[in-house]
């Protein structure tokens, strides 16, 4: 089917393999127990929507499809919202004077923003790094937090080494979330703040056959995994992993059977999955417990950004490609997944329109105007 480039069921995975201590020291429901009770404290908090798409799981032959809307989570507007700032509040309870403490990350996006508003709440100082491609307005929004931006390099991955280096030289702490040899801790924090969406889910009363997940650098796929693994065993859903298709390090990784680099541009609409290396951490949970992975094309998730536009959501060009992947999957790629007539899909739909100006282009709407209730 059109928009679909690729597609691997994961040569890895063991689904009778139990969810042990060496998995659950890298993330856990205990863990998860913890984030929700802090998060669920801050000002604003609330679960975000669970919206039934009726009409287009008949389209497609599925009994039920249900998409978690990130769109409202707190001003943000996308499940970064749980990861970088939860971090920046575990670190600044331990610090003497918050207001000495700088925070620094790199970014496609919204995690950046995470971390830039979770450094204004506790009255930290943040610098965010953003590579050439991040749009204006993604750059403009993290500024408005009051956090110092500065634009270095092609890649994300390049900015991650350049707030690497930053955080050494100056003292500042580094709030990555992807994991690499010698840094694991944060970013371990930052998927178990991950976590309260799949608990937001559970406790809404959804039970999913398959879920559709953004890859990136596999941060919210491996928190999401592992707390269905940890849950339900080898009854747990069926997880699929979407990329776009110049991004794909976590199909190309599945493929080699190990944490794998790939190059080029990383160009992609996509903005936010706009990843070349795996997250390390992640990479241990994904390996033997995903499913499949799923690489796409930007026409599948602009398609599908309209489509949801019509459906009355705001949704971003990343959060849409969950959708996107399975909206582009064939007959025998659903066999190959056991879905049919009985299946209940799960999307995570994990931002709004966190750009409005790049959502106009691609929709031909302005976000406020396709949803009201949400910031545009």
């Amino acid at each position: 089917m059109s928009g679909l480039v690729d597609f691997l069921i994961n040569p890895g995975l063991d689904r009778s393999l139990a969810y042990g201590p060496e998995l659950q020291a890298i993330q856990s429901l205990a863990c998860a127990r913890q984030a929700m009770r802090a998060i669920s404290a801050w000002p604003g908090y609330a679960p975000t929507p669970l919206v039934a798409l009726p009409s287009l799981a008949a389209s497609i032959g599925v009994a039920s499809l249900h998409i978690k809307h990130e769109g409202h989570r707190f001003e943000l507007q996308s499940f970064k919202a749980l990861g970088g700032a939860y971090v920046v509040e575990l670190w600044a309870a331990a610090a003497h004077d918050p207001a000495q403490v700088t925070f620094t990350c790199a970014t496609d996006g919204n995690h950046g923003r995470s971390v830039a508003w979770g450094a204004r709440r506790v009255g930290a100082k943040s610098v965010i790094f953003v590579h050439e491609t991040v749009s204006e307005g993604r750059a403009a929004a993290i500024a408005s937090f009051g956090a110092d931006v500065r634009r270095v390099g092609r890649t994300y991955d390049d900015a991650v080494r350049a707030a690497d280096e930053a955080a050494r030289i100056n003292g500042w702490l580094l709030v990555s979330d992807t994991s690499y040899p010698g840094y694991d801790q944060i970013p371990r924090d930052v998927m178990q703040g991950y976590s309260v969406l799949p608990a937001e889910i559970e406790a809404q009363g959804l039970a999913p056959t398959h879920v559709f997940v953004p890859g990136g650098v596999g941060g919210l796929a491996a928190s999401v995994l592992a707390f269905a693994w940890e849950r339900y065993g080898p009854d747990r859903p069926r997880l699929i992993v979407v990329e776009p298709e110049r991004a794909a390090c976590l199909l190309a990784s599945a493929r080699a059977r190990r944490a794998t680099t790939i190059g080029g541009d990383l160009k992609t609409i996509m903005a936010g999955l706009s990843c070349g290396e795996p997250s390390l951490l992640a990479w241990d949970i994904l390996q033997p417990g995903a499913d499949a992975f799923a690489a796409i094309t930007d026409d599948a998730a602009a398609a599908t950004m309209r489509k949801l536009a019509r459906l009355g959501m705001a949704i971003g060009e990343s959060g849409a490609a969950g959708l996107a992947g399975l909206l582009a999957l064939g007959k025998d790629q659903r066999a190959a997944l056991e879905m049919d007539a009985s299946s209940r899909v799960l999307i995570y739909g994990t931002e709004g329109a966190t750009d409005p100006d790049v959502y106009r282009h691609i929709v031909g709407r302005d976000p406020a105007d396709v949803e009201p209730t949400v910031r545009g």
